[in-house]
């Protein structure tokens, strides 16, 4: 499992995933207004979304898909 979190993408791949994780927590804030579960689901997309970022690692690419950052 260790191997499988081994960082994969470069700098400019997590300042990407940090501006999307902080655009997912504003969206949540937004979305607490309309629902509850909806804004937990956005915080729980922005927390993964931090959490690639800070570890410099990307599920997709760790599952095999392409990206282009």
């Amino acid at each position: 499992m260790k191997r499988f979190f081994t960082p994969n993408i470069d700098a400019r791949g997590r300042i990407i995933r940090g501006l999307m994780a902080l655009m997912l927590f504003a969206v949540a804030a937004y979305g607490f207004t309309f629902s509850g579960w909806l804004g937990l689901i956005f915080v729980a997309l922005g927390v993964f979304a931090s959490f690639e970022a800070l570890r410099g690692w990307c599920a997709m690419r760790a599952c095999g898909v392409k990206t282009r950052y």
